[in-house]
C-alpha cells in the first residue's frame, strides 16, 4: 500500500490551498480530500472524478491542526440522496476517532456511479464531496467543445460573407473556368 501523509497531499498545480477544489471546510476548519487508484495510475491523485471502479484509497488531510484532537469520521453513501441516514446505501463508514497525525485514511471498493462523501467532526458542521466514479462529466465535456465550435462558427460566417462578395464570386468563377 502506498504511504499517505499530510506532506503528500498537496494543492493541485499552482493553486493555493484555499482555491484547491479538493478542500472543504468543516465548521470553519479546512480538510483536503484525495482519492488514489494505484492499479489504474500509480501516482495520480483524484478529487471528485474517479476514473475507474474497484479498490480506491481515500485520504482526508486535516489541514487545520485543531481538527487533529477531535473525533473525525467519514461516511460514503451511494447516490446523491439527501437522506444521510439511509444505511442501505452506506458503502463505507469509518467511526469518528481522533487522528493526531492529521490524516484519515481508508479503502473502499467503488462501483460505477455517484457517491457522497460526508466528513464529520464532533461538534462541527459536516462537509460533503460528490464523487463521480467512471462517469462522463457532460458539463466539462461541453465546456471543452466550446472553443472548437466557436472557431467553426466564425469560419462559417467568414465563408458565408465571402460567398456573398462580388469580388470573391468573380475570382471563384475565373478559377473554375481554368
Amino acid at each position: 500500500m502506498v504511504g499517505f501523509s499530510p506532506a503528500t497531499v498537496a494543492a493541485h498545480g499552482n493553486v493555493s490551498i484555499e482555491d484547491d477544489p479538493c478542500v472543504r471546510k468543516i465548521g470553519g476548519s479546512m480538510v483536503h480530500f484525495s482519492a488514489y487508484q494505484p492499479q489504474i495510475e500509480p501516482k495520480a491523485q483524484y478529487c471528485t472524478e474517479i476514473p475507474g471502479v474497484g479498490d480506491t484509497f481515500l485520504v482526508v488531510d486535516l489541514v487545520d491542526p485543531s481538527l487533529r484532537t477531535l473525533p473525525v469520521g467519514v461516511k460514503i453513501i451511494r447516490g446523491v440522496n439527501e437522506d444521510e441516514q439511509d444505511e442501505t446505501q452506506t458503502v463505507v463508514y469509518w467511526k469518528p476517532t481522533s487522528h493526531p497525525d492529521g490524516v484519515v485514511r481508508g479503502e473502499a471498493n467503488l462501483d460505477k456511479g455517484l457517491y457522497k462523501v460526508i466528513i464529520t467532526a464532533e461538534g462541527l458542521s459536516p462537509s460533503a464531496y460528490l464523487l463521480r466514479v467512471q462517469q462522463v462529466d457532460y458539463s466539462k465535456l461541453g465546456r471543452s467543445a466550446l472553443g472548437p465550435l466557436a472557431l467553426l462558427l466564425v469560419l462559417g460566417i467568414v465563408g458565408y460573407e465571402l460567398s456573398k462578395s462580388g469580388r470573391f464570386r468573380n475570382w471563384w468563377t475565373a478559377r473554375r473556368r481554368s
